[in-house]
């Protein structure tokens, strides 16, 4: 991703995206726009595009966040230790567009026993139908299993 076409995608962010992915903040619990959403389909960075999780891993972890147990691109996800709010926890970030997602956690169900608790102002989310349309037809074949 070119400098220009980020810069140019941050400025499009509303107010609680930006403070999100380019402040490290944290929306509020069950307030934002995917925590109990059901659809079939694939989350992707709001800034860059790249796939970051699958619908097929989400799942209800009572925190009021989306959460899922597996990214869809391990290389599109960066951690790092975070020591703010007094405590010690695992940032998760995108690797091409440097956002802030949201945390990882060792507390999901199995296999993976991870709880990746992510931001819905750092995503934007392509439905199913939509994939081939949106340019990511390639991962249709995530849903076909």
């Amino acid at each position: 991703m070119n400098a220009k076409r980020k810069e140019e995608n941050i400025k499009n962010l509303t107010e609680m995206q930006y403070e999100v992915t380019q402040r490290n903040g944290t929306e509020p619990p069950f307030h934002n726009e995917y925590w109990d959403h059901k659809e079939e389909g694939l989350y992707v960075d709001i800034i860059s595009g790249k796939p970051l999780f699958s619908s097929l891993d989400k799942f209800d972890a009572h925190c009021g966040w989306p959460s899922f147990t597996k990214p869809v691109q391990e290389d599109e996800i960066e951690e790092k230790t975070d020591s703010s709010h007094g405590m010690i926890r695992t940032e998760v970030r995108s690797k091409t567009a440097d956002s802030h997602l949201g945390h990882v956690f060792n507390d999901g169900p199995e296999p993976s026993g991870l709880r990746y608790c992510i931001n819905s102002a750092s995503l934007r989310f392509i439905a199913k139908k939509d994939l081939e349309k949106e340019g990511y037809g390639e991962y249709l074949s995530l849903f076909s299993k």
